[in-house]
């Protein structure tokens, strides 16, 4: 496993990152078995994973839940990344969100402390020092963020030194590739990638789009016909299954698992720090391991970008996977 420093902060988290969403279940993962979860968990740590993310606001803090279980005796391994919600974001609201991740989580310090959204109706200079109050009460470790455009992380930057932004970033979601992602690298900010392999499409679990549930088919690469969507867009689902035909017969040619051809390109931009990978068991976990023995040249690197263009091309600037009218500025 390789580990890297998480910006300026004096903590190193494993380049795969174990994404916690999953362990919540509900409408967009469904059913979980927890104890499943807690197994992955420690398949996990056994593969010399530290980090794992979380956020209060999966399923009501469910997600936190079964984290803090699965690290019972062994939380001493571990790098915890929660988040605080955007309707939290007063002094008091963050305030009383940490006092009860920490119990969630089973923890008396959250190592990375993330505001999930911005909320553009309370000024970021009074959330900001209402979570650096938390540092220096020794509640957490570091401070960043999720989700923050250029508009956002330029405003926040003239005041605070988050360590961190969690942004989408796969071959097909390369949004942050405008503009985000350099002044992440000149800002010395470490990016957090989640969703690295689009949800499943860059696995080669779904053959067509009608194949993919409705709790994921909601986001941008789908038609806004799709049950659970509220983008409004007509989506690029012709376009996303070309580069998908694309990739896949680039790593036959390769010999390498098309997820992990699609995880080593995230790993080898610079300014990335870790990739959250969302294994539900141990199986899926150790598929996604496997990525970590690939160093892709040049070349192949340049392939994937060029078979992956049109759907840059067909989503945009906007870096928000859900929302036409982006929730980022």
């Amino acid at each position: 496993m390789e580990y890297r420093k998480l910006g300026a902060a004096d903590i190193e988290v494993s380049t795969l990152a174990l994404g916690c969403w999953p362990f919540a279940g509900g409408v967009v993962w469904g059913d979980q078995d927890d104890d499943l979860s807690i197994a992955t968990v420690h398949a996990a740590l056994d593969a010399g994973i530290n980090f794992f993310d979380t956020a209060e606001g999966y399923e009501h803090g469910h997600s936190e839940r079964v984290l803090g279980r699965a690290l019972e005796g062994r939380r001493d391994e571990a790098v915890i990344a929660t988040k605080v919600s955007p309707d939290h974001l007063s002094p008091e609201g963050i305030a009383a969100a940490c006092e009860q991740s920490l119990v969630n989580l089973k923890t008396d310090y959250i190592d990375l402390y993330q505001i999930h959204w911005p909320n553009h109706a309370i000024p970021i200079e009074r959330s900001w020092r209402a979570l650096e109050d938390l540092l220096r009460a020794g509640k957490v470790r570091a401070l960043g963020v999720a989700n923050f455009a250029v508009g956002d992380l330029s405003e926040l930057v003239e005041i605070g030194r988050p360590v961190a932004n969690q942004l989408p970033y796969s071959l097909l979601w390369r949004a942050i590739e405008f503009e985000i992602l350099a002044l992440c690298r000149e800002r010395s900010i470490g990016l957090i990638c989640y969703a690295p392999l689009a949800q499943g499409l860059l696995s080669g679990r779904y053959a067509a789009a009608d194949e993919v549930p409705d709790g994921l088919a909601r986001t941008r690469w789908y038609s806004h016909a799709r049950p659970l969507a509220k983008h409004g867009e007509p989506g690029c689902e012709e376009v996303v299954f070309r580069a998908l035909a694309g990739i896949a017969d680039l790593s036959r040619r390769i010999g390498a698992p098309m997820a992990s051809v699609a995880l080593a390109w995230v790993r080898q931009q610079r300014g990335v720090t870790s990739l959250l990978i969302g294994g539900r068991n141990p199986q899926e976990l150790e598929w996604n391991l496997s990525s970590l023995s690939l160093e892709l040249d040049a070349a192949t690197m340049a392939d994937l970008e060029r078979l992956t263009e049109p759907v840059k091309g067909a989503l945009g600037r906007n870096p928000d996977m859900w929302m036409s009218k982006s929730r980022m500025r």
